[in-house]
């Protein structure tokens, strides 16, 4: 019996070769695609969560109350750590660990790795194992380093690295340690990301900080005592936070701010180690939205949802070409249990090559996906039992539903009409909804790109404040002393005239080659009332080498001695300090030192353009060290100006790789994420028009069918073939209106509610709608106009025969 199902099965897939090829393309489209964006979801809800005790580890974060309101730290003092662990109870272990990068020489190889300052508790928080060495303890001792596996291979090559002495630049020293043990990588979902793991008592600013409360710069993690919930632990925090905080909450209240719902200044709270991936501070509150991942799972389950919509049109579209064949079955005996599954034995056949087909072509596809999109997920996230049991389930329910729908129509056909060739879908209201819906998720896609789209072009072409196209931004990853490496780059670059001028900070713009993005914020007094202001050390030559808009005073100058003492605001500062006269301000620092507000610069975005622009102070300390180098050229010839420095640089440092970026390149890598999600949405939404075209196509295919009749006899009374092709299409572009008026809402509410997310950002204009819903129409009218068009310019004497 099943091998006489197959049989047919088959005979009638080769038979209708044109719905059958359209079926299996289709498919396969959406199969291959919706793999590959499943798997990279499946990969970005993966983050930390390989952690054994993933469910009761977390980062600790704090609320502060201030008069700005509440405003959320991931920062710690360094004393935190120890005290939480004595005074507070529910606390299992606590590691201190902070990510910088560390210039490591073993003989004479010199790399720059990324590094992680942290406690030996760091390995019994997280869950990252030792392969040799001290695997029970990675760390045991200060002068002890841990390498990973490929940074080992790097350092060491063929030589076995355990026990060999490594010398690490830390402060501006050089330092010798001992490699202790060699660990796994860390896995491509880990939000932690590390290639040498070095006691946290080396870090350079622990000697001086290890009794300072008011010092924070350091992320902690804990883990809690079986038992012991988060509201549990935040409740026993707050007697220790009034405590060690004491002096702040007396500023705080000073300065006017509100305590929170339980009477608290400062509040510790917990972040879930799985949240670490998706974690966002914004407006005094910690969440983990994972919209990019859920976008994803959406935009696949999107597009399978209308190639199975198109599966049950088309396979109704074809079922009148069966209608003599089921009758002559119906008259030979044939039940609808063997109608029912001889349909759904041709849907499976279909679905079961289109996914053969779409496994091979996820697979071709997959490297160069994995480039487009800069990700690293693999089969492996695919591949998991769990997985594949749901997806056998989804394609089974898919199969029984677009199989089975269009079988159980053809089965309830009684056998005289199924012989006359007559089917009558009534309303056609499952039909209906089906396009509706499909252009209704097509209009959002469309409405979604371009309002993404927007946004890019939004943050790529906006007024930053400083000149992003005509300055090489340098990490400062070798040996020699910053200051020292940026006045070599001034003096070997002096004479070359494509070079206008050289500089240095302490910070980046955007995101660097290096990977780089982070602010240093300070606190202080002013006139009994407490300020906050981000800092920046900075070179001689800033504001001019980044094109600052000086609207006060002057910047620091080589003739002025008492600069090292002097501050450049900008204009935001100016404002939180509320002085008519903002040169006039001098602030004294806890160190005793007063400083004198010397001028102040137009704001500028030295953060991520999603952020509003906060307070920012320049100093000038040449005991603060510089971390990268900027340097301004021409306009003209700007190839050959960044080989010039490069070659400088291999000069200057020949052992440090030159990691230089043009400013532009780094301000597009902070939006690197909205430019990956636009890249799919667009897809998505190119691949969703183009099923459903096909959907569309197979239906216009069957309403011409029924209506060639109809269509011969208003050909001979004189219709136009414009006024037939308009009445057959113009019930397809109403159910498209429908669509619009649906999507447009639902489209508007969801990305209004994601622009929030950006300080600055595209204004929500009608005109992105109304394209979308044009561009619907306008497809759908393609696509049924050219098939309507050639039924009304066919003979109607061939029409009427026909029928």
């Amino acid at each position: 019996m099943i091998k006489n199902y197959l049989k047919i099965a088959w005979r009638n897939l080769i038979k209708n070769k044109v719905f059958t090829i359209a079926n299996i393309v289709g498919l396969t489209c959406a199969f291959t695609v919706a793999i590959l964006l499943v798997m990279t979801a499946l990969f970005e809800l993966s983050f930390d969560q390989f952690h054994k005790s993933k469910g009761a580890t977390y980062q600790l974060y704090i609320s502060n109350q201030t008069p700005r309101g509440t405003e959320v730290s991931t920062s710690n003092p360094v004393p935190l750590a120890p005290a939480l662990m004595e005074e507070v109870p529910g606390i299992k272990k606590i590691a201190r660990s902070i990510s910088e990068d560390a210039l490591v020489t073993y003989k004479e190889k010199d790399l720059n790795l990324d590094a992680e300052y942290s406690d030996a508790s760091f390995f019994e928080v997280f869950n990252f194992p030792a392969l040799s060495g001290n695997i029970e303890n990675p760390i045991p001792n200060k002068n002890a380093v841990a390498l990973t596996r490929e940074a080992a291979d790097k350092l060491f090559a063929k030589e076995d690295p355990i026990g060999k002495t490594v010398t690490l630049q830390i402060g501006g020293e050089e330092k010798p340690f001992i490699v202790a043990s060699i660990l796994e990588e860390t896995p491509a979902n880990s939000s932690l990301d590390f290639e040498i793991i070095i006691p946290f008592e080396n870090h350079p600013e622990y000697a001086s900080s290890q009794d300072v409360w008011d010092s924070q710069f350091l992320p902690v993690y804990l883990q809690l005592e079986e038992g012991m919930s988060i509201s549990q632990f935040e409740e026993n925090t707050r007697s220790f936070a009034n405590l060690h905080y004491k002096g702040s909450i007396e500023s705080s209240k000073r300065d006017g701010a509100v305590p929170d719902a339980n009477g608290q200044y400062k509040q510790f709270h917990l972040m879930p180690v799985t949240d670490l991936h998706f974690a966002t501070y914004q407006g005094g509150v910690a969440r983990a939205p994972r919209t990019f991942p859920l976008i994803i799972l959406g935009i696949a389950l999107v597009i399978i949802f209308i190639v199975s919509a198109n599966f049950i049109n088309m396979n109704i579209a074809l079922s009148e070409k069966r209608l003599k064949e089921i009758g002559m079955r119906k008259t030979l005996g044939a039940v609808k249990k063997q109608l029912f599954f001889q349909f759904w034995l041709e849907s499976i056949l279909v679905f079961l090559t289109s996914i053969s087909l779409g496994l091979v072509a996820s697979n071709l596809l997959l490297e160069p996906f994995k480039t487009l999109f800069k990700t690293k997920a693999t089969f492996a996230d695919v591949a998991q039992p769990n997985v594949i049991l749901l997806f056998a389930v989804a394609i089974f329910c898919i199969t029984l539903i677009a199989g089975g729908y269009p079988a159980l129509i053809m089965s309830r056909l009684g056998t005289l009409k199924a012989l006359k060739g007559k089917l009558d879908l009534g309303k056609n209201r499952l039909r209906n909804s089906l396009i509706v819906l499909q252009f209704a998720i097509a209009i959002i896609l469309i409405s979604g790109t371009l309002v993404l789209h927007g946004q890019i072009d939004f943050m790529r072409n906006k007024d930053l404040g400083f000149n992003k196209e005509q300055v090489v931004s340098i990490p400062l990853t070798g040996k020699k002393n910053s200051y020292t490496v940026v006045n070599l780059l001034r003096e070997e670059l002096k004479d070359n005239p494509q070079v206008l001028s050289v500089t240095g900070a302490d910070n980046n713009l955007g995101m660097g080659r290096d990977g780089s993005l982070y602010s240093s914020m300070m606190g202080f007094d002013y006139k009994g009332r407490g300020v906050v202001t981000n800092a920046l050390t900075v070179d001689y030559e800033y504001a001019k080498t980044l094109g600052l808009e000086l609207i006060a005073g002057r910047m620091f100058d080589r003739d002025y001695a008492i600069d090292s003492l002097s501050l450049v605001i900008n204009e935001t500062m100016a404002k939180q300090l509320g002085e008519e006269d903002p040169l006039s301000v001098r602030i004294p620092m806890d160190d005793g030192i007063t400083y004198s507000v010397i001028g102040v610069v137009k704001d500028y975005n030295f953060q991520e353009i999603s952020k509003t622009i906060q307070p920012l102070t320049l100093f000038m300390n040449k005991d603060w060290d510089l971390y990268y180098a900027y340097v301004k050229i021409a306009s003209t010839q700007q190839a050959r100006s960044f080989d010039a420095i490069k070659s400088t640089w291999e000069k200057i440092e020949p052992q440090a790789e030159f990691l230089g970026s043009f400013l532009d390149e780094n301000v597009d890598r902070t939006f690197r994420r909205e430019k990956n999600m636009a890249t799919i949405i667009t897809s998505g939404s190119v691949l969703g028009i183009i099923l459903s075209c096909l959907g569309l196509f197979a239906i216009s295919m069957l309403v011409v069918a029924q209506r060639t009749k109809e269509i011969g006899v208003r050909k001979v009374i004189g219709a136009s073939v414009s006024s037939v092709a308009l009445l057959l299409t113009k019930d397809f572009l109403k159910l498209v209106g429908l669509a619009f008026i649906i999507a447009t809402p639902i489209a508007w509410y969801f990305l209004n509610e994601w622009l929030q997310n950006y300080a600055f950002h595209v204004s929500l204009s009608p005109l992105f709608f109304v394209v979308a819903g044009l561009m619907a129409v306008l497809i759908a009218f393609i696509t049924v106009g050219t098939r309507t068009i050639k039924a009304a310019s066919a003979n109607p004497v061939k029409s009427l025969r026909t029928e």
